[in-house]
């Protein structure tokens, strides 16, 4: 029998949605949701070839115990290997306590498979070393959306993109990195030969071919020319005065700050012609609508934050910001990252946007769980947590979804704290990844087209995730894997409450728990349920109880959801980066994507027909700089 289930795309975080077609359990093709707000029935080439993924080969089908890591593992049962690692963490917690154990999980979690993680080790536990991979490409939009305007919401859509007049994009190529988005671009562009595109990167991206105003600026320089256009916009009336007195604060000293940065001043760090900044700012600063969009290559830094905060300002300051057309748009790098942030997926965060730092939102969480308490310490971030690892401080680690002797930084240094480590869990779908040679215990999850539950994506739209196939051999989805190592290792730490801490049957008794976390805060969705969203379809939040739908954009009033109500200018300096600053380094090295591959290729990997655009990564460099050093193309290869 031929059916067809709703369902969404596993890459990028533009969300789209897709139908599965199955026949007598088996996938055998996919096409775009017409019917799905974020892609009108579009898809990528990545998109487009999902159907082509679902390989068995290198699935993980069954538990498996190494005796010695790195050789052929030992088949499990669920009951034997779920014991054995309860056993294991419950012996480290009770010698080393609550933080010497540590969760690494994925952006490419559903949402109720975040949040029961969140619970295990904060609820649960008592500690807060979960985090994930998100924060390497994040958490610097979520720092700086809160820094200024007061919560992690990024306050447009998708519909904002086509009634823009002018599209600023920065740290992004979504080209490559967000084609879909890409598109309403260029159907804008085609609808609107007025509208125009600034592009601010150090290459000439493939997102730039379409720009009015390519930005070349040298790499790091992004708050200096953020700083130097709002100087022109300062000094050129463009500021809308009435916007900032009612509906920010900070404005003066940022304004005392950029004076500094003029436009020839601002030229000279940016390695761009001064005039280009002026007219970037012109174009910002008249227009009836500017809209930003920006991802990793403003996230990605040292001063992530602030630059981020820099962008951000532009809007503040012209008052292009709760409006159609207009507003700071963070790009979410993977499926469900939103997702992971709604639910506290940091280790510096709780349940629905809420600090962990702050007392009050931790007795909240507390009283929802009915746990006597959430601790105070911050949990050890990404990087810091595998360097504790290898110190040893951390003793133990479950990593879930994510490949980080793959993907981490200084790949040579995680995979020697992985080896450190007394004990490490990994919960994966496939069996051949880099990290899978470190695990002790490996255990199989449920993949893409086998998972039910929700994701949120760019815009704040959460879709309902339906299973089109049964997962492979004994493979289990993370949400129930994670409940039942819970109950297990609550029973060993003499936890009399574990059955009510972790009651769920399945994953809608999961959103229903994380839903009431949500009552009353900027992101409440105490009007949305399953059921809701497969009658009607994503919905975007906030969707509160009584709601007849979501928020299209945010702030439309001016009021933000800071103590006075206010948005914040922030303080803010250019900082050279370390080459600008070391003669011994004189080349910046700059990362991208290519269009037809995601990640580590665990899955793009398997479809032969993604190999014909690029066949491998490559190292390119600019004809100057290879000219300068005597290189001809291929040289670097031939000395690998």
């Amino acid at each position: 029998m031929r059916t067809e289930v709703k369902s969404t795309c596993c890459y990028c975080g533009v969300g789209c949605g897709v139908l599965i077609e199955t026949e007598d359990g088996q996938i055998t093709g996919l096409r775009g949701d017409p019917d799905h707000p974020a892609n009108r029935g579009r898809l990528c080439t990545k998109g487009a070839t999902l159907s082509q993924t679902v390989n068995p080969t290198y699935r993980l089908q069954f538990p498996e115990k190494r005796i010695r890591r790195g050789e052929a593992g030992r088949r499990q049962g669920w009951d034997q290997a779920l014991d054995e690692a309860a056993e294991r963490f419950a012996a480290t917690i009770r010698q080393h306590g609550p933080d010497s154990v540590a969760f690494y999980i994925s952006g490419q979690l559903l949402t109720e498979d975040y949040y029961v993680f969140n619970k295990l080790a904060k609820g649960l536990i008592g500690t807060n070393n979960v985090d994930t991979n998100s924060r390497l490409c994040m958490s610097s939009a979520v720092a700086g959306y809160k820094q200024t305007l007061g919560a992690d919401a990024p306050p447009c859509s998708y519909a904002d993109i086509l009634q823009a007049k002018v599209i600023f994009i920065a740290g992004a190529n979504p080209a490559i990195a967000h084609p879909i988005v890409f598109r309403y671009i260029e159907d804008a562009k085609a609808a609107n030969p007025d509208l125009k595109v600034i592009v601010a990167d150090p290459r000439r991206s493939e997102s730039a071919e379409i720009a009015d105003l390519h930005l070349a600026i040298k790499p790091g320089t992004d708050i200096a020319l953020f700083n130097g256009m709002l100087h022109v916009l300062i000094v050129e009336g463009l500021v809308d005065q009435g916007y900032v007195a009612a509906h920010t604060s900070g404005f003066e000293a940022l304004a005392e700050i950029v004076k500094n940065y003029t436009p020839d001043k601002v030229a000279a760090l940016c390695g761009v012609p001064a005039e280009a900044i002026v007219q970037a700012a012109r174009w910002f600063g008249v227009s009836d609508a500017s809209l930003s969009l920006y991802c990793q290559g403003l996230n990605q830094s040292a001063h992530g934050t602030h630059n981020n905060a820099g962008i951000i300002h532009l809007h503040l300051a012209t008052g292009h910001i709760g409006k159609p057309g207009a507003g700071p748009f963070s790009l979410t790098g993977q499926p469900n990252a939103m997702g992971g942030r709604e639910v506290g997926g940091l280790a510096n965060l709780l349940s629905a946007h809420r600090d962990l730092a702050n007392p009050a939102h931790r007795a909240e969480v507390a009283r929802l769980w009915g746990v006597p308490d959430v601790p105070a310490k911050p949990g050890k971030s990404a990087v810091d947590l595998f360097k504790a690892l290898k110190t040893g401080e951390i003793k133990a680690v479950w990593i879930a979804c994510t490949n980080p002797a793959q993907s981490l930084p200084n790949q040579a240094a995680v995979r020697e704290a992985l080896l450190a480590a007394d004990y490490v869990v990994l919960q994966e779908a496939y069996a051949n990844t880099d990290t899978a040679a470190y695990a002790d215990l490996l255990l199989p999850a449920s993949g893409w087209g086998e998972k039910h539950g929700t994701v949120t994506n760019s815009e704040r739209c959460i879709t309902r995730v339906q299973a089109a196939i049964p997962a492979p051999g004994e493979a289990r989805h993370d949400w129930e894997i994670v409940v039942d190592f819970a109950r297990r290792l609550g029973e060993k730490l003499g936890s009399e409450d574990v059955d009510r801490l972790f009651p769920y049957a399945n994953p809608e008794a999961i959103f229903n728990e994380h839903r009431e976390s949500t009552r009353g805060r900027d992101l409440d969705i105490t009007g949305l349920s399953y059921a809701l969203l497969e009658a009607q379809g994503p919905q975007q939040w906030p969707y509160p109880a009584g709601a007849s739908a979501g928020k299209l954009r945010l702030y439309e009033d001016g009021r933000f959801p800071t103590a006075d109500g206010k948005a914040r200018f922030v303080a803010i300096e250019h900082k050279p980066t370390a080459e600008a600053t070391t003669p011994e380094l004189p080349i910046s090295l700059l990362s991208g994507r290519m269009r037809d591959h995601w990640h580590g290729m665990s899955r793009t990997g398997t479809v032969p027909r993604l190999f014909n655009v690029e066949d491998e990564p490559l190292l390119a460099m600019h004809p100057c700089d290879m000219r300068h050093r005597g290189l001809e193309s291929g040289d670097l290869d031939a000395l690998g």
